[in-house]
């Protein structure tokens, strides 16, 4: 049955969303998103040609006098639209002088139009370091750039926003960040076109000043806070104290780099989302105030429902209590930052069920919440995770939804769909009932290592949703939960942000491969055809969590899975996709995602050994070598898992033993070929946390914070994993050597023993076995390497003979 078309929106609240949908520039001239989203600390035209021109210093030093940048403030080249030109320097290159003029609308337009021509004028690529880096070296030397055809090439972007992160980014991937780090990536936002990014480094600090004006004590926050590795889930309060207290160094240190962030964010004509208040509170409000409405919400994935941690309090948005903290909250962002966006984010329901469903209840506490932001800001706008529209559609029916996104004006609120490029919410949901929303990838979960994608869901996505009937799609975005990873799905979803048409995703890859390691080849191109046929053609609709056996050992007596074996290979099992916990069924086997076919991987794997010979001092091809060896190496890891405990099961001794061996030898090399590569190393991450440390005592829980969170990640008990263990898995050398092999290694000499005594597998034992040994390794100090060691294209073309070559 053919659904009913949307409802055509009022004449009042259509034009307030037309102003919201307006480019900046005409915005600005009707009083529209530029007057009320950016705030009233703007950069200059000047500073912003200047944040461009540092940017350029920063990235390509050699070229800083080969470009020219010019803001279009008159709109004499982008009239009403926010667009980026290229064109010829007019009086050609003379010596030492500029060849190329770039013109934009803010700072972000011309780093956006300087990295296009690089792109595909030069034939230069730009990902993150630990993705490889950028390839520059097919860019020419200063004075004979490419010139540009006739009067030069205009892009303008057919939506206004392109938004960046996830609430819980901060945690997996920025949380040891320093300002030469923060720097860079503020740079990569801008040359991918990011105008709308979160900005919620330093929050703690604003909330240690509003709550002392409510009377809440330092040694009352001590406890509020979670540690540095777990803020993102404290701030959201589903926990409290975990990995805490924050030092009144930290405070101060995030608080001086949030400063940092936003100053230069500024710059470049970005317009920052910054937090606002969803209800949390530290425990004592319900003793200092004891005739508010404050609820003490139940356990969230605790083992035992420990009070330590567990089960936070909310303040009722309905309380008049919630608008004061609110307000005060906003207010005290103000005065530390000045007035820099009107955008502020607030997820109160996100995996918090409001406690009726009654329509009038949820529409009054939206506009309580809605409240509480304007109370500080008049011209605050609401941006909201859509998240609980999917991860709670039980509840979110027609009425609750349009309770809640009707509950403030259109135009106030902006919606992300946060999962569009699986489970777009905009097309069963009349395009959020009218209410304004970006098309978002979600992609990553905990900041998992492992190749996959949707392409062809990117390149058509985004358009299908602007040119849809009624549409209300105002921008693009992504919204993984950890970064610096599949770097050929972060550069197309960007490139959406100025693609007004379905991009062919085919013969965009051919010049992706080009630009990403510096010439054509064709066994190259060849692989990336089966790369996105295969791995990056994922069109199951299971959001992709890495449960593969080596990163995420299953808890499980084999006496108890002997009926699923047989079934469960080759199968992927759908299961309850929360954003923080994927839930399993105690006792059944997991069984990792699988959506492709394995052989054509190891194609595409081994034509890329092909054409190591002429990319071995490739950094990006040495990178792309690496992650797919891996992913190669580890899918068929899974298979030997499988086949050790079916030999358990048939009491094939000699079987057991020949599968556990190739299995731990698995982890041991794979283990060495992550070694050979910079970008997936242990060391990096535990020494940036350390870094930050001013006394041995944060050094100490920095440290705590940064292993426990890749590995057993909440609290245990001696016979309990944690309900989130391996949720933020990592494939770095170091890890694998240290931790998911002694574990492998536990399991199966608990399941060799079970067969030669003829007894069954000592489940208890084991569990305490490992768990013991996990939190004696959270707390251990050994240090590991932070440089490469190896030759990865050696290392990888052993390994292929040895596993993989049919």
């Amino acid at each position: 049955m053919r659904p009913s078309p949307p409802r055509r929106l009022p004449l009042a609240p259509f034009l307030l969303l037309l102003t919201l949908l307006s480019p900046p520039r005409a915005a600005a001239a009707a009083g529209g998103p530029s007057a009320w989203v950016a705030g009233s600390r703007k950069a200059s035209p000047a500073e912003k040609e200047a944040a461009a021109a540092g940017l350029l210093r920063r990235l390509l030093p050699s070229h800083a006098g080969s470009f020219s940048f010019r803001i279009d403030s008159k709109g004499a080249v982008c009239g009403q639209s926010s667009c980026f030109s290229i064109s010829n320097v007019v009086d050609g290159s003379a010596k030492g002088g500029a060849e190329i003029l770039i013109q934009g609308t803010t700072g972000v337009e011309l780093a956006s139009g300087l990295h296009w021509y690089l792109k595909y004028w030069c034939g230069a690529h730009i990902s993150w370091d630990k993705t490889g880096g950028a390839q520059l070296a097919s860019i020419p030397s200063p004075g004979s750039l490419p010139r540009v055809q006739g009067k030069g090439v205009k892009i303008e972007r057919p939506v206004p926003w392109n938004y960046y992160q996830n609430v819980v980014t901060s945690s997996y991937s920025f949380v040891w960040w320093d300002w030469k780090r923060w720097e860079k990536e503020i740079d990569w936002m801008a040359l991918q076109g990011i105008n709308l990014p979160l900005a919620f480094t330093g929050q703690e600090s604003i909330w240690q000043k509003v709550f002392k004006s409510f009377n809440v004590t330092d040694r009352d926050l001590a406890d509020f806070f979670g540690g540095p590795a777990f803020l993102a889930w404290a701030r959201m309060g589903n926990l409290h104290g975990w990995g805490g207290p924050l030092s009144q160094n930290w405070l101060d240190q995030q608080l001086a780099l949030q400063k940092k962030i936003l100053f230069r964010m500024i710059e470049l004509g970005m317009v920052p989302v910054l937090p606002s208040f969803s209800g949390n509170v530290p425990a004592v409000f319900a003793k200092l105030f004891p005739s508010a409405n404050i609820t003490r919400l139940g356990d969230w994935n605790t083992v035992d429902a420990n009070p330590k941690w567990c089960c936070t309090y909310l303040l009722d948005p309905s309380d008049s209590l919630f608008i004061d903290v609110g307000q005060a909250f906003i207010r005290q962002q103000i005065k530390e930052y000045g007035d820099v966006t009107n955008i502020y984010n607030c997820d109160t329901f996100n995996e918090n069920t409001p406690p009726t469903d009654e329509p009038a209840y949820i529409s009054s506490l939206g506009s309580a919440i809605y409240e509480a932001m304007s109370r500080g800001n008049k011209n605050a706008v609401w941006l909201m995770q859509g998240w609980l529209f999917y991860s709670d559609s039980a509840f979110w029916k027609e009425p609750q939804m349009k309770a809640l996104l009707h509950s403030v004006p259109i135009g106030k609120m902006i919606v992300l769909d946060l999962f569009a490029d699986v489970k777009p919410i905009w097309k069963m949901s009349s395009q959020f009932y009218g209410v304004p929303y970006i098309w978002c990838m979600l992609h990553n979960f905990g900041g998992n290592i492992e190749m996959y994608g949707i392409l062809d869901s990117i390149s058509s996505g985004p358009i299908d949703a602007r040119i849809s009937y009624n549409s209300t799609m105002i921008g693009v975005g992504m919204c993984m939960e950890g970064i610096e990873h599949n770097p050929v799905v972060y550069e197309l979803m960007s490139e959406m942000a100025f693609h007004d048409k379905k991009v062919e995703v085919e013969d965009w890859l051919k010049t992706y491969s080009y630009r990403r390691y510096g010439q054509a080849n064709a066994e190259i191109e060849k692989a990336w055809r089966y790369l996105y046929h295969t791995i990056y053609n994922c069109t199951d609709g299971i959001a992709d969590h890495n449960k593969d056996y080596i990163v995420e050992f299953p808890d499980i007596s084999p006496s108890s899975v002997s009926s699923q074996l047989s079934k469960r290979r080759g199968m992927s099992i759908m299961r309850n996709h929360r954003r923080f916990f994927l839930s399993e069924v105690s006792g059944s086997l997991p069984h990792p995602h699988l959506w492709y076919s394995t052989k054509e991987a190891i194609k595409a794997l081994e034509l890329f050994l092909d054409a190591g010979s002429v990319f071995s001092k490739s950094l990006t091809y040495r990178y792309d070598l690496v992650d797919l060896t891996r992913q190669c190496l580890s899918k068929l890891a899974n298979e030997v898992y499988l086949d050790a405990l079916s030999s358990y099961q048939k009491k094939d001794s000699n079987g057991l033993n020949a599968h556990t061996r190739k299995f731990l030898e698995i982890i041991v090399d794979i283990d060495t070929l992550l070694a050979a590569d910079d970008n997936f190393l242990l060391g990096p991450w535990l020494e940036s946390a350390k870094s930050l440390a001013i006394t041995e005592k944060e050094r100490q829980q920095y440290e705590w914070n940064a292993r426990t969170q890749v590995t057993m990640w909440y609290d245990n008990t001696e016979t309990e994993q944690s309900k989130l263990h391996d949720y933020a898995n990592k494939f770095w050398s170091g890890l694998l050597k240290s931790y998911y092999l002694p574990r492998a290694s536990k399991y199966f000499a608990y399941l060799t023993r079970s067969l030669q005594e003829n007894q069954s597998f000592q489940l208890e034992e084991w569990r305490k076995d490992w768990i013991s040994y996990s939190n004696e390794w959270q707390s251990r100090k050994e240090v590991y390497a932070v440089e490469a060691t190896g030759d990865a294209l050696a290392i990888a073309r052993s390994l292929y003979r040895k596993y993989l070559r049919s």
